[in-house]
Parts: structure tokens; sequence; C-alpha cells
């Protein structure tokens, strides 16, 4: 795939440029999420080694057997630990495909509660295994993708044309959920059923994802009415963001939510395993999502609340 259809943005300029470099990103931005809903972004901020730390922990904890994950299983839209079988992603777009090839951890802040004196809120699920130590990696990454994110928002404000603060007005308390996808090799999961992957075919539901993932055989691929599916692109200096259904539908369909599947493990390849650490991030639970007009939009959709829909689509996908 291209890096016209889906380019590589440096958020430095952002940062420190002038109005010029500032309008060329965010004109970057709008072609790319006109085509594809994808960026690869560089200049993001994530502590150096960070990833790396987190993949190391998590694969210590997903290579344990199941009993050991038991007390940590969540329930149908809780957090912590889901086991094979839990998802079927490809079922959102109405195909009753296998249960996705796939273990996740998942974390998310706990209601906020302005009575407390906490600068951030707690990170749920409320219990974690002590070995290995997640939990204040994990911390440490929500905090620079929440920053990350919200720059990333005020970019897209500024390539549709809108206040600085379009998008962040809206996310003071906002839901947000840190996945960790681990990918098992087919010497683990046995060979894939027809028409199974690691994560079947979907958008995502929300307003933006930030993916940090590992290349492989069995990757991530974009689907371009263009191009159709194609591996995406893959920079390890970089970050891979996407929008979701919720931006799609602010837009007035301006920018298209990326479709993007995982491949199944390869059989060619069977002790290849990878890692995703996934952020996604949405608005305040009570955000009023309504189509922005034409010029800018050219679909007028019918309003939603944030958090009410989200949690509707994530509901099709859950098979416990």
């Amino acid at each position: 795939m291209s890096a016209s259809t889906i380019p590589t943005i440096d958020l430095s300029p952002w940062r420190t440029g002038d109005h010029q470099d500032r309008d060329r990103l965010a004109l970057a931005v709008d072609q790319a999420l006109e085509r594809a809903g994808f960026l690869l972004v560089t200049g993001h901020g994530v502590p150096l080694g960070l990833p790396a730390a987190i993949r190391s922990a998590a694969r210590s904890f997903f290579h344990q057997p199941a009993g050991f994950k038991a007390p940590f299983l969540a329930e149908i839209g809780q957090y912590g630990w889901s086991g094979p079988g839990a998802v079927a992603t490809g079922r959102v777009e109405g195909v009753q495909t296998p249960p996705d090839l796939v273990e996740t951890w998942s974390a998310a802040p706990e209601p906020y509660d302005a009575t407390t004196d906490r600068p951030e809120p707690e990170l749920l699920p409320t219990s974690w295994p002590s070995h290995p130590p997640l939990r204040p990696l994990l911390v440490q990454y929500v905090r620079a993708m929440r920053v990350l994110a919200d720059e990333l928002l005020e970019l897209l404000a500024v390539a549709l044309g809108r206040p600085l603060d379009f998008f962040t007005r809206h996310t003071t308390c906002p839901d947000w959920t840190l996945t960790l996808n681990w990918y098992p090799a087919i010497n683990t999961t046995g060979a894939p059923q027809p028409g199974q992957f690691r994560v079947g075919p979907h958008t995502d539901f929300g307003a933006l994802t930030v993916l940090d993932r590992q290349p492989g055989k069995g990757g991530l691929q974009i689907h371009t009415e263009d191009n159709g599916w194609q591996d995406a692109p893959y920079d390890p200096d970089a970050l891979t963001v996407n929008i979701g259904d919720l931006m799609a539908r602010w837009t007035g369909d301006r920018w298209r939510s990326g479709r993007h599947r995982v491949l199944a493990p390869p059989a060619d390849a069977p002790s290849e395993e990878l890692m995703s650490l996934v952020y996604f991030y949405d608005c305040d639970p009570h955000t009023v999502v309504e189509s922005l007009p034409a010029p800018i939009g050219r679909v007028s959709h019918p309003p939603v609340t944030a958090r009410a829909y989200v949690r509707s689509k994530v509901a099709e996908i859950a098979l416990r």
C-alpha cells in the first residue's frame, strides 16, 4: 500500500512549526482519512522502550496456563483477561465468522468521581497479576496515549477547518480502552478454520485508535475501494492511527472509518506470535455526536450518544 494512500505524518512540525507547516500536515491528514481512514505518525512522544517492556511482561502472562489466568477473566463489557473464543469481530459486518484467534488483556479508567482528590482515575480491572508487573507499565503508557490522542484530535479539527478544540472540548473525562492483543502462533492455536482470522474484518467503533504493532505474515491488512486488501505499511518508529465509526459519522462520512483485519497465523511461520497495543479513544460518555453539514459532511447520520453507540457495537461481537 503506497505512502500516498497512507502517509507517515511527523508530529514535530505540528508542535513547533509555523502556520504553513501546520496547514500542510492538516491537508495531508484530511486526504489520507478520506482515502483509507489510516495514518502513520512519528514524533509521537511515547517513551522509548516502553512498548517493548509491556510486550515482555504481557507475554509472560499470556504464556501462563489457563488456570493461572482464570482469576483475571473479564466478564462481558468488563476488563481484564479474555481467552480464546471470546469474540468474533467479523460478525459486526453481518458475517458469521469463527471466533478470532486472539487473547486479550484490556484496561480502562474507573468511572469518574469528582469528589476524590486523585489527579487521574484508577485503572480497571481492580485485580492484576503481581507477576508480571503489567499495571505500572500500562499506567505510564496510557498517560502518554491520552496526551497524544488529544493532540491528534486537535490536528483532526484543523484538518476539517474547525476550531482547535472542536473535538477536545468533548474529552474532559473521556471513555478509552487499552487492549493488549496477543496473537498466538499456529503451534498453539492449531490450523485456523475456514474464514477464521486473528481479528476478523471490521471497522473500529469509536473516534480514534492508536496502534503499536509488530509486522508479520499473519499481520494487519487494510481495505480500500481502490486496492482491496493490502498489507498495512509498517515503520518501527511509527504508530498506526485510524478513525472509527463515531468519527466517520461526526464528519458526515467525509472521512472513512478504516476497515481492517489481522490475518490468521501462517502455516509457513509456525512459531510466529505477535502482540499489538491498541488504544481506543472516544469522548465524554454523554457526548451527542451529530454529522457536520455540507460542504464538510456528505451524509447526515442521525445523532448518537457516544458511549451508548460504542457499547452497542461491542455487544455485536461478544460471544460470551
